[in-house]
């Protein structure tokens, strides 16, 4: 089906440049064999270590610094990656600021690069789609971001089928123009989306395949020219990304691909004036880009996230596991982790509570459905737990605890999957509001309950809270959705009964919102929101009345 549908797109052109593309590629050739690879995800060690290089001005780099990364499995040192120092900075500056502020493409410059990169997208959602190919991500992602392989197949899957929607003609039609027709024979106002030129990409360790990828084809779709920095700890699976793009027909001089720390990154932004910086990570972080950048900004950061369970109580076990998921899958280092729960009464009366916790205590080291914490100490997040304790009526309802047997080194987490009780008005008081409203990136979420006349201080709780990415509203009185939705601002909102707080497929918006700042990612519209602004053309070439005469000033 895959054959057919690329055939279509780029044979149509050049039937004999399509075949030689395909076979260019042998599927019967194993995993080490793979022409874009350099490494192998299974035998990278500490006797076998992995290296990870930088892509300038169309050119793969090392450095003289090496940053050692360790298996956050084991501690074992297993991937040096070339780490550009400020003194190494200049080049990727440089390259950067020769992109012109009107972008390598636009809709009146070099329109072949729409289809080009419709071409480049075909390409790499087929190879995405070759069993030994998905495979290779998968495990790849595993080693840097331990999470289960059916966690980090869903990465590779969100991944293909974007690139599978934007291919062919759908690159182009992200550029659609608008006319209206003017005051005069001759006058006509159009209206373009314009790229920004040179711009920058910083993505977090969490999704190392899948949010880099949707933003830097989104940058590049619009005809922007990038710099991509990825959490130095993941790096490697975008970097071989970058190499299968290279295979597919991305021009190798369109991305440049850096390796540093945040004070590097941080010179590179405010000498090479990007004209737009798209950054995922961290509240405080994003507060002092915003700053720096002097706006020219689109943020993705950080998201205390939560679900409410309505009066309507119905698929106990169903709703359990979604909660589980939600707040647990990838040892809760997700943006959309579920973050707060607050149940209905009519819920706190069954045994919803003993099945997620029946649930979360399922899951374990061995298939990594809980895992390293890799931004988080193990005693970072049981001093909090002992915080949060300390609140009158507070409880722990299960976890709390140090994951056993294991030898994931100390400078990472390690927890088993936590769920802490908090009543809700003591949430609200003033003392005690910022501390249970603080994002704990690992296995952690608070869970209180309301009652019918509580609604208004829940919500109350709701727009107190200053991060708005996801939530989910578990009900389907539409009533009740009225009210929750009518009253809340979260970018990504799952309404009904099996709404859930993570987990969006690439056909959703994904962003936050009540921020001007917000980016979304994924779709056209957040490819056009993000990555290109509005230009309007005006026509008016006439013809001049024929007694047309120079009036009077004004």
């Amino acid at each position: 089906m895959y054959r057919f549908i690329i055939c279509r797109g780029m044979g149509a052109r050049n039937p004999q440049r399509a075949l030689s593309w395909f076979n260019s590629f042998n599927l019967s050739r194993a995993v080490h064999s793979l022409p874009f690879a350099t490494v192998e995800a299974e035998k990278i060690s500490g006797s076998q270590p992995a290296e990870v290089l930088n892509l300038v001005q169309g050119k793969w780099i090392g450095s003289s610094n090496w940053n050692t990364l360790v298996d956050p499995l084991n501690g074992e040192p297993f991937i040096k990656v070339a780490d550009v120092d400020e003194t190494r900075v200049q080049p990727f500056i440089e390259s950067l600021s020769k992109c012109p502020k009107h972008g390598l493409h636009n809709p009146f410059k070099a329109p072949e690069r729409y289809l080009l990169f419709g071409e480049v997208s075909a390409k790499a959602a087929h190879m995405l789609s070759i069993p030994e190919v998905t495979n290779f991500f998968t495990r790849l992602i595993q080693r840097v971001s331990p999470k289960s392989y059916q966690q980090a197949f869903g990465e590779v899957y969100v991944t293909q089928k974007f690139l599978e929607n934007f291919s062919g003609d759908q690159v182009r039609f992200l550029a659609r123009s608008f006319a209206v027709p003017g005051n005069h024979l001759g006058q006509q106002s159009h209206g373009f989306r314009w790229p920004y030129g040179p711009v920058a990409i910083i993505t977090p360790f969490n999704f190392p395949l899948e949010i880099p990828v949707l933003q830097l084809m989104g940058a590049l779709y619009m005809g922007n020219k990038p710099t991509l920095k990825v959490d130095t700890k993941v790096s490697i699976v975008m970097e071989q990304m970058m190499r299968l793009l290279h295979h597919c027909g991305l021009p190798v001089e369109d991305v440049d691909f850096i390796n540093s720390d945040g004070k590097t990154m941080n010179k590179l932004l405010l000498e090479a004036n990007p004209r737009m910086t798209l950054f995922t990570g961290s509240s405080r972080v994003a507060e002092k880009l915003a700053v720096d950048l002097k706006g020219r900004i689109k943020l993705e950061d950080a998201g205390f996230d939560w679900k409410i369970l309505g009066p309507d109580v119905q698929e106990e076990d169903y709703v359990a596991w979604v909660c589980d998921q939600d707040a647990y899958a990838c040892s809760g280092q997700k943006c959309s982790a579920q973050s707060i729960m607050f149940m209905h009464e009519n819920w706190s009366r069954t045994s919803f509570i003993s099945k997620l916790k029946d649930l979360a205590e399922r899951r374990k080291l061995e298939d990594l459905t809980i895992g390293p914490v890799l931004t988080v100490t193990t005693e970072s997040m049981l001093e909090h737990v002992n915080k949060l304790l300390k609140i009158s009526g507070s409880k722990l309802l299960f976890g709390g605890e140090p994951l056993e047997n294991h030898s994931i080194p100390t400078i990472y987490g390690a927890l088993k999957p936590t769920a802490i009780y908090v009543p809700l008005e003591e949430i609200l008081k003033a003392n005690n509001y910022e501390l249970v409203t603080r994002e704990v990136f690992g296995p952690f979420q608070i869970i209180t309950d309301y009652k019918s006349d509580q609604l208004p201080l829940l919500l109350d709780a709701l727009e107190r809270m200053h991060a708005h990415l996801t939530a989910a509203v578990v009900s389907n009185d539409p009533l009740f959705l009225q009210e929750v939705i009518g009253n809340t601002v979260n970018g990504t909102t799952y309404a009904g009964l099996r709404a859930r707080t993570t987990g969006a497929p690439q056909n959703h918006w994904f962003g936050p919102a009540g921020d001007p700042r917000g980016a979304g990612i994924g779709t056209p519209e957040a490819i056009k929101l993000v990555w290109s602004c509005h230009r309007e053309v005006i026509y008016d070439v006439g013809p001049v009345p024929k007694q047309w005469e120079i009036p009077a000033p004004t």
